[in-house]
């Protein structure tokens, strides 16, 4: 994954553009309505059951549209929630509370859904050495909210984007003319960039991994969809020589099965593409 500094850079981008979309040259309805001087307080009101995400990312906004908002947090990241639940006070500006209002509401809806799903899949994982993926099949423009939910839920993050792992999939090795011809190209691209990063290389057959545990190097195998007993059989070939991955349409009815075959990881675009909003509303309060 990429580091800290990166991510923040990320969320800042995020933030920024979001508020240019939202508000342009102002929000005429507060600005109409409401005196500038006039004070308020909202609660952020929970209307649905799961696990709260981006409450963090609330205070970065809020402090972003107006540095004097004040956020009361009753109910921190990663924290189950039901109906009915306060999760933090919001205080300062009317006008700045509504500016911040919508991108508030739109991030915490969609990272709580991501959080309670990857939450309810680690938790089909419970008592196997096997952890949750995401995946880069996100919403772009917003992948860094999205992948920090997946944390948030309980999930590990795969990697960020194209630049900060290799990821050698068919077509990449179709078209490099095989897969060892892939990873030696590869290794010798790094080597001569300077880049110190992983290498995965997917394999879709048992041949396949034999090739690719032929050539050092690699950092871990994804085992692209096989059937369990190709699974345990791949999972056993490989031992210790790399990191295991499993994926490919594995869902909350498959996705132990896989995990007592023995991988290391499996990893799941449904946790951020298939996902419904949780419920949450900013109601202002006297």
């Amino acid at each position: 994954m990429i580091s800290e500094e990166q991510f923040q850079n990320e969320l800042d981008l995020i933030i920024k553009n979001a508020i240019r979309e939202d508000i342009g040259d102002g929000d005429h309805t507060s600005l109409s309505c409401i005196p500038a001087d006039a004070q308020g307080k909202a609660k952020l009101l929970v209307k649905d059951d799961g696990i709260i995400a981006g409450v963090d990312f609330a205070k970065l906004v809020f402090s972003y549209v107006d540095e004097d908002l004040k956020v009361e947090t009753f109910i921190k990241d990663g924290e189950k929630v039901k109906y009915g639940d306060i999760v933090f006070h919001v205080s300062g500006k009317s006008q700045s509370i509504l500016m911040a209002e919508r991108l508030v509401l739109n991030a915490m809806q969609r990272m709580s859904a991501i959080a309670t799903k990857t939450a309810f899949f680690a938790n089909l994982l419970e008592g196997t050495k096997t952890k949750v993926l995401d995946t880069r099949k996100t919403t772009p423009g917003i992948r860094a909210l999205e992948k920090w939910a997946v944390k948030i839920g309980g999930g590990e993050n795969h990697r960020f984007a194209l630049y900060d792992m290799v990821m050698i999939k068919d077509n990449h090795i179709d078209f490099a003319g095989g897969i060892t011809a892939a990873i030696t190209k590869t290794k010798n691209y790094l080597a001569e960039k300077g880049l110190d990063i992983k290498i995965i290389v997917e394999a879709r057959s048992l041949e396949e991994i034999k090739e690719i545990l032929s050539v050092p190097g690699v950092y871990r195998i994804l085992i692209d969809n096989f059937n369990y007993e190709d699974t345990k059989k791949a999972v056993a070939l490989i031992g210790d020589t790399c990191l295991t991955e499993s994926s490919g349409g594995i869902n909350e009815d498959t996705i132990r099965k896989y995990a007592e075959c023995g991988v290391d990881y499996i990893s799941s675009g449904a946790l951020t593409h298939s996902v419904y909003n949780m419920d949450l509303s900013l109601k202002a309060i006297d």
